[in-house]
């Protein structure tokens, strides 16, 4: 689905989240259909997102087994950015490695159903947390590339989560947290792991977003990451939700080829209907028709 954070109003100090989905060469406004019944038909086929192949299983959300096996958005360090082996001349398409990983990424605290750790590139805020159901995030470290992305990530997710709760987030809003503390504990606790990783790639490679802070971790004692220093805003985010279901059920176009309800709600890249939940992404590629009686 298509995302947009709308501006705040009186009415909403929050961002709310308007919704397209793209249905054939189409994009159905989902916001105004809350309320109304939505009937989703699989239509038996799947075609690779990439190259078009009919497909009888989708790979890696939407891919065939061939393309799912060469092209580098399917290879292991985009699941493990840690993993990384770009400097090993081995990428599966060193000019796409050059655009979307050898590229300035963020690392962020989220709150979609409790405190979480992410990565994702800097061009992709703020859909990446309105993909994961995130009602707040805020990012507190820029680096240089998709690899020290994930580095950092390894560290901080020994004290915190990197996974959502899809079920838990489909249930409610999170209560709220103090993303600006949680970033700062982060921070002070794993000084010198970060240090070491600013001297392997380079002071400038690994930028913690503080307003009060030289950005150099080699000489920062426990504590010196302190409440004081400045940090970036929360962004705070609505979702257009009627009613949230008191019991999450998922349904799947692998198991019924037509899906029915009323349309309660749309959060993460869920709908929520009345007879159940559907993760969108998940079915990229599959051939739907959508009716709107």
């Amino acid at each position: 689905m298509q995302t947009e954070l709308l501006p705040v109003s009186e009415n909403n100090p929050k961002h709310r989240v308007a919704y397209q989905l793209p249905v054939g060469d189409q994009l159905l406004p989902l916001n105004d259909l809350l309320g109304h019944k939505l009937s989703l038909q699989y239509q038996g086929e799947i075609h690779c997102c990439h190259c078009g192949r009919k497909t009888k299983k989708s790979f890696s959300q939407g891919f065939c087994y061939p393309c799912f096996r060469k092209l580098p958005q399917c290879d292991i360090c985009i699941m493990s950015p840690e993993k990384c082996h770009y400097d090993q001349g081995t990428c599966r398409d060193a000019a796409w490695g050059e655009k979307f990983c050898m590229t300035d990424h963020v690392v962020y605290l989220a709150n979609s159903s409790g405190l979480k750790v992410g990565i994702t590139r800097a061009t992709q805020i703020p859909t990446r947390w309105i993909d994961q159901g995130a009602t707040q995030a805020m990012p507190f470290i820029r680096v240089s590339t998709r690899q020290q992305s994930g580095l950092l990530e390894v560290i901080f997710k020994e004290f915190i989560n990197d996974r959502t709760n899809w079920r838990a987030m489909l249930k409610g809003p999170a209560d709220p947290l103090d993303l600006q503390e949680s970033a700062l504990e982060l921070l002070d606790m794993n000084a010198s792991r970060i240090a070491a990783m600013q001297e392997q790639f380079g002071i400038q490679a690994i930028q913690p977003l503080l307003g009060n802070f030289s950005g150099n971790f080699s000489d920062k004692e426990p504590g010196a990451v302190s409440g004081e220093t400045a940090m970036p805003n929360v962004l705070n985010i609505d979702y257009p939700v009627l009613e949230y279901p008191a019991k999450v059920t998922s349904q799947s176009f692998d198991k019924q080829p037509l899906i029915e309800g009323t349309l309660q709600g749309i959060k993460g890249q869920y709908l929520i209907l009345d007879t159940g939940v559907v993760n969108i992404r998940k079915h990229t590629a599959y051939q739907v028709s959508v009716t709107v009686p």
